[in-house]
């Protein structure tokens, strides 16, 4: 059981950093349409865009976790494989 938690708490934690980057991308905002409606900020988004964001979102999320599984689970790859920097005490 704890098994699949993991693995859903991870891909959610993946899903949610990614939904913050693909937030941005595509994003036309009224000033750059030349149609802006009067009591809004210019740059206030021209249209409903999350449907976009969210699929976006949802298949870069399952590709970033499936390296993240293959690197993991198949390869064998741990936290201790990742150089560490060691300060030098005189």
């Amino acid at each position: 059981m704890s098994g699949w938690f993991a693995a859903i708490a991870v891909y959610f934690v993946i899903w949610w950093t990614v939904l913050f980057i693909a937030l941005p991308f595509g994003l036309k905002t009224q000033d750059e349409d030349n149609n802006v409606t009067l009591g809004t900020e210019p740059s206030a988004p021209r249209g409903p865009h999350m449907r976009r964001a969210l699929i976006i979102t949802t298949i870069l999320a399952f590709i970033i976790y499936g390296g993240f599984y293959y690197l993991f689970h198949v390869r064998g790859f741990t936290f201790d494989d990742l150089p560490m920097y060691l300060p030098q005490s005189n």
